[in-house]
């Protein structure tokens, strides 16, 4: 910062005193106002942000309503096989019947889960260049959450989503029903439920993460679609 020096004597206090008040004066003004430029870009910064973020969380809620969608029609013929087996099973009905009946329904005998990849860019750059600091604290932490969650539920899909899936036995019934060989109705049913309990488990996760995102948002978040 550049102060002129008087060009003229000053020949009292109150000479003085009127020209250490101004020099004080266009101080406390330049501070003023380059911190009003400061919060300004601040403002603006966090404003972009949080519209950049809330659009991604937005993009990733209809993706994974559309999975929810996509899953449940995906998931109906593989129960009405379990349906169909498990009452044959109950119902003591010859093993070369049930396999007939297994023949029939085979098609359904796959294991399809519509899962969607969850973006994070917006979120990663507000973090990158601080733009995320500047935005309200109650609304950051909610942000912060979500995207939270979106991680932990791609990491459960990835690791522990499949667990249960004795994936070998699957292919060697899948194997069998593809050249009409018979197979072990009780075997068979065992798979099902393991596609089934995976499918149920992955609808779950992506139902939770539907209502943590549609928190995050807040108002504004469209809630058209079923839970």
């Amino acid at each position: 910062m550049h102060i002129e020096p008087p060009n003229t004597r000053l020949g009292s206090f109150r000479d003085f005193a009127k020209h250490y008040l101004m020099i004080v004066l266009s101080i406390l003004t330049a501070l003023g106002l380059e911190a009003w430029i400061e919060h300004t870009h601040h403002a603006r910064a966090a404003e972009e942000a949080n519209q950049h973020i809330r659009t991604e969380l937005l993009a990733n809620l209809a993706d994974i309503r559309k999975s929810i969608k996509s899953n449940e029609r995906l998931m109906a013929p593989l129960q009405h096989l379990d349906a169909t087996v498990a009452a044959d099973i109950r119902g003591n009905l010859p093993d070369a019947t049930i396999n007939q009946h297994i023949e029939a329904q085979k098609s359904a005998f796959t294991l399809s889960i519509n899962w969607p990849t969850f973006a994070s860019q917006s979120w990663d750059v507000a973090v990158a260049n601080q733009s995320a600091s500047w935005i309200d604290d109650a609304q950051l932490r909610r942000y912060s959450q979500a995207y939270a969650d979106l991680r932990e539920t791609s990491d459960w899909f990835s690791h522990d989503g499949v667990i249960l899936l004795d994936v070998p036995a699957m292919e060697r019934l899948h194997t069998r029903i593809d050249f009409d060989a018979p197979v072990n109705p009780l075997e068979f049913a065992g798979s099902v439920r393991q596609m089934l309990h995976t499918s149920t488990e992955a609808q779950s996760h992506l139902q939770q993460l539907e209502n943590h995102l549609l928190d995050a948002l807040g108002n504004g978040a469209d809630g058209g679609a079923p839970h």
